[in-house]
This record gives structure tokens, sequence and C-alpha cells, in this order.
């Protein structure tokens, strides 16, 4: 019997109200290391909407969460088919998929819980077959107060780095740019952050987008100084269940891809490789 979005989603997942603030949403993130929820109406556990760290930080001078979260949400049933999951998550690029039942929420699916069936299955693609999104690189010795917005612009979370000679010798992540920021309490509460939380935990919920001011980020560092060299790629023939498995061993939500001579081919993400779901 084919597996449904009842067998594989979390049941009554981590959530935030509205009415509330970027902060209860902020919180809530980092004390359960989502990036992610869906967000509820208090006064019955309607869904309203959803909202992820990426939507936090396009407007971050915005307080309240009723006009930060999205609000036209893409649901599923129970009852669907793993393939019309896979499908919404490849065509839409979303990274959270509420499940509603007679109108309520009663789960939630990420495209992690289907990597875990491409990982245990057999199928012809690639990662050549995969990538459906042109690849936006960055420079090694280009400045943060550069490539940070470009970030943002592009909509990705993790650029692969060049050198001079265009061969990649690094990947850049927002986790990597978190990073320095979480060691400085002073730093967190410019970002207008305060929780009595591990601020370590910070490094995985929240990307530097909006640190790329003269005010967070000395115009002095460089790509190179956050990077992480020489990092893990894929060939561009792997196979899509051994690049699920990667995926799910490193918990990446992306990969480089090369090609025959170690060029840069562009990168897979993780709703690019459900596409080993679809007929």
């Amino acid at each position: 019997m084919e597996k449904t979005v009842a067998d594989i989603m979390v049941p009554a997942p981590i959530v935030v109200e509205v009415p509330g603030t970027r902060n209860d949403a902020i919180n809530m993130m980092v004390r359960n290391k989502l990036t992610g929820l869906p967000v509820v109406r208090a006064s019955d556990g309607q869904l309203m909407g959803i909202v992820s760290r990426r939507d936090i930080f396009r407007k971050f001078d915005e307080d309240q969460l009723s006009m930060i979260m999205k609000k036209e949400i893409i649901t599923i049933s129970p009852d669907a088919t793993i393939q019309e999951a896979a499908e919404i998550f490849f065509s839409k690029r979303i990274h959270r998929l509420p499940v509603v039942e007679n109108g309520k929420l009663v789960g939630i699916i990420t495209p992690t819980d289907l990597l875990k069936i491409v990982s245990t299955i057999k199928t012809d693609l690639t990662a050549e077959d995969a990538v459906t999104t042109t690849c936006v690189t960055a420079y090694e010795d280009e400045p943060l107060t550069y490539t940070i917005p470009a970030m943002r612009i592009s909509d990705v979370s993790a650029l692969p780095v060049l050198d001079a000679q265009g061969k990649m010798v690094g990947i850049i992540t927002d986790r990597d740019l978190f990073d320095d920021q979480v060691k400085d309490d002073a730093a967190l509460k410019a970002l207008g952050i305060s929780d009595d939380s591990n601020l370590a935990d910070y490094r995985n919920v929240l990307p530097l987008f909006y640190a790329a001011t003269n005010k967070f980020i000395n115009d002095d560092r460089k790509v190179k100084d956050f990077m992480v060299k020489n990092p893990l790629s894929i060939y561009k023939k792997t196979n899509l269940s051994e690049v699920a498995k990667l995926m799910l061993n490193h918990d990446f939500g992306q990969i480089p891809v090369h090609g025959n001579k170690d060029d840069l081919d562009g990168m897979i993400y993780d709703v690019d490789v459900l596409k080993a779901l679809l007929k």
C-alpha cells in the first residue's frame, strides 16, 4: 500500500500564534531548532499563515507577525500521496507544507521527511537531471557588505565561492555568517533579539542578512574569512538516492555539483532531489 502524508508527517506541529511579534517567532524557532513555523490564530487555532527565518529578515523593520508571515499558504491533506507532496515541494520550491484536515492543522512535512524516502529507493536519476536553478556564486575576496545583499536578492541561503581562476574553493551559508555574531551579546541586541536561551542556538536559526551594514559588519570582512573551505561536493552523475543520503547525514540543504574536470556545474537543493519521487 502506498505511503501517504499521514505516514510521514510530524503530528501536532509546533506553532506560533497571532496576534504576536517577530520575537515570538524567533524565540520559538530558537528553542525548537526550527527554521520556520505555521502561524495559527490564538482564538481558535485556525491556520493563518507560515513564517520562516527568511520572511523575518526580509521585513526586519516590521514587528507584527501578521505583517511578516506569508498569508497565501499551500497545504496538503493527510490522505495525499507522497508523490503529491513531492510535486508541491519540487514545483513550488517551498520548505514546509502544513497538513490540514477539516480546516484544522494536524501536521507538517518538510523536504527532509521525503529525502528519507529517496535515500532508500532505486532511481535512474542523477544530480545532473535534477538541478533546476541558475547557480549564484561569490568571489573569495569580495566584501561581505556586497555578498549578503546579493544572497538576499537572489533568495539563496548558500553560495559556492570561487577564486580568481574560477575554481571552487569554498561555500558560504547563512549559518557561517551568523557564527561570528553569536559570540557578541551586543550584536544580538542590536538585531532586536533578547532571550534567556543559549546564544549559540541562534546560529542555527538566524541568517545575517540584515547585518550587511556598517553598523554590524566592518567593510574589511571578506567572504574568505567566513566560508567553509574545500566543501563537500558531488559529481553531476551522482545518483539522487546517494545525494539524499549525503544531505541527511550532513544536515545540508544544498550541495555544489561539479563536472568532469572539477569545474562547478551548479547547486542541487533538497527540493530538487525530490524529483526522484515524481513520475
